[in-house]
């Protein structure tokens, strides 16, 4: 058989493997809040493995490899941020955010929590939440469909079109009948096939190409600077290589505002097995990052006579695994690309589809049936899925350019709020609907002005101005309230942690 005919069975394996998990979760799935949250159901690696796939997506096996192979070390700095990000993330906000949803009311996605949490009876919360996520998702999921066409267009000759459609009805059939179970249990299995290429490409590489010192002289001889954390200082003065290191690292702030990510701390069984996941969670990401950045780094010295251009930087992970690994194991290996891919995107349909129904119709008024209501969130994600294939029509779109516009919007709007709703009690609606509105309006006229962006990532002005506007509007318009005070109260002898008022 041919190499061709090797991967299209591994990746045709791969793709029924996936639909099979989402029928099972299909069968599983009663309710709404089976739909949304797997009835707060997950065991902490479930949880852990699903959030790390669904947060890496192509970025990690395509867009930070692309990065690292035409800039070096340097731009390693984003994958720092965000192993720092994660770590705060699960340590402070996934067990109380777990603890708090369960008492506001059961709340099952973030808008409903804000509402709940802030006794915010005019819904403006729930509703401005309910549009952010839906305009930046789907940005996000027009990046997942990008980095679709250009997987199929670089590993197996497929028009761009071809292979950004082909992910997206797949994904869209699992999505569509698992639900949020489906999307979890696949991200699981998707994790821990992405961890495992990770480590399979530099190693094989490594025994295939030389020992390790040779192929860091073969490096350094094609980008003097490749090891260099911080070469941009030489290169552009210390002022903007300083505001390019903070714009990096930076993107660890948008941890805390993820709702495809932190959903899952919502879904864990106890607050106390935020511990575990925790662990399991940063772990899997240390060594997945690791193994993209020796990916991107034996790419220059292996594509030193013929440097990949730009566009094709990308893809630097996918041609090294067709290089060094049998096709069918090569196929298993670009399965992976496909699971970073689709397991971020099945995640945020679903949060589209909850912001859509649980957020938007729900408060209508309108009495709908438990089947129904399934039924509207289906259709929810269907039309997210639509609009973001329409933005991915242009193969030229950067994937990273894509993530880091969403990724900024979500990390300004909701991470200040998150943090201030579980660590102060005097947070009220108007200021977190302030704050909130005034962290998107930042980061969308920021991101959309070159000279800004070029200057400092858009999350960190836009971050620092929600969260001042939230303390400010906060201060001016809060009011003594029993039933807010007993809540944070009952949170904080839950997860056993006080702080102060």
């Amino acid at each position: 058989m041919s190499d061709l005919t090797f991967q299209t069975i591994a990746i045709a394996i791969y793709m029924a493997a996936m639909l099979g998990i989402g029928y099972i979760a299909y069968r599983r799935t009663n309710n709404i809040d089976d739909y949304m949250l797997a009835d707060r159901g997950l065991k902490p690696w479930v949880a852990a493995l699903s959030a790390g796939a669904s947060d890496m997506s192509g970025w990690l096996l395509m867009g930070l490899p692309g990065a690292i192979y035409l800039g070096g070390m340097h731009e390693s700095w984003i994958g720092i941020g965000l192993l720092v990000g994660a770590w705060l993330n699960w340590k402070f906000v996934a067990p109380r955010l777990r603890s708090y949803t369960a008492i506001s009311q059961n709340a099952i996605t973030i808008p409903s929590f804000f509402e709940k949490r802030l006794k915010d009876s005019k819904h403006l919360l729930r509703i401005a939440c309910a549009v952010i996520i839906l305009v930046f998702f789907t940005f996000y999921v027009s990046s997942g469909m990008v980095a679709a066409g250009k997987f199929f267009e670089a590993s197996f000759g497929w028009q761009y079109l071809a292979g950004m459609g082909f992910v997206a009805v797949i994904t869209l059939l699992y999505t569509l009948f698992g639900g949020f179970l489906g999307a979890s249990l696949t991200d699981m299995v998707q994790g821990v096939l992405m961890v495992i290429a990770l480590i399979a490409v530099p190693i094989v590489a490594v025994t295939r190409i030389g020992d390790p010192s040779t192929l860091a002289t073969r490096i350094t001889d094609v980008n003097p600077e490749a090891f260099n954390l911080f070469s941009s200082f030489t290169e552009n003065g210390a002022g903007v290589a300083l505001l390019a290191i903070i714009s990096a690292a930076a993107w660890g702030l948008g941890y805390f505002g993820q709702p495809h990510i932190i959903v899952r701390f919502m879904a864990l069984r106890t607050p106390g097995e935020a511990k575990v996941a925790r662990r399991i969670g940063v772990g899997w990401m240390l060594v997945s990052t690791i193994g993209a950045v020796l990916t991107a780094l034996i790419g220059i010295a292996y594509f030193a006579d013929e440097p990949l251009d730009k566009a094709s930087s990308e893809t630097v992970f996918l041609l090294l695994s067709q290089v060094f690994f049998h096709p069918l194991i090569a196929g298993l290996v670009l399965a992976a690309v496909l699971a970073a891919i689709m397991s971020t995107m099945s995640s945020q349909l679903i949060v589209c589809s909850s912001a859509l129904v649980e957020d938007l119709y729900n408060i209508t008024g309108r009495k709908a049936s438990p089947k129904a209501l399934v039924m509207l969130g289906r259709a929810g994600v269907l039309l997210v899925a639509i609009v973001a294939a329409l933005l991915a029509l242009n193969p030229n779109s950067s994937i990273l350019d894509l993530v880091a516009f969403a990724w900024a919007g979500f990390g300004a709007a909701f991470g200040p709020i998150v943090l201030l709703s579980l660590y102060w009690r005097k947070l009220t609606a108007v200021g977190g609907f302030a704050g909130m509105v005034s962290g998107a309006v930042v980061v969308f006229i920021w991101g959309n002005i070159d000279a800004l962006t070029g200057a400092l990532y858009e999350i960190v002005p836009g971050f620092i101005v929600a969260l001042v506007v939230a303390i400010v509007v906060s201060k001016a318009t809060h009011r003594p309230n029993p039933t807010i005070d007993a809540e944070f109260s009952e949170m904080e002898a839950e997860v056993g942690s006080k702080v102060t008022a």
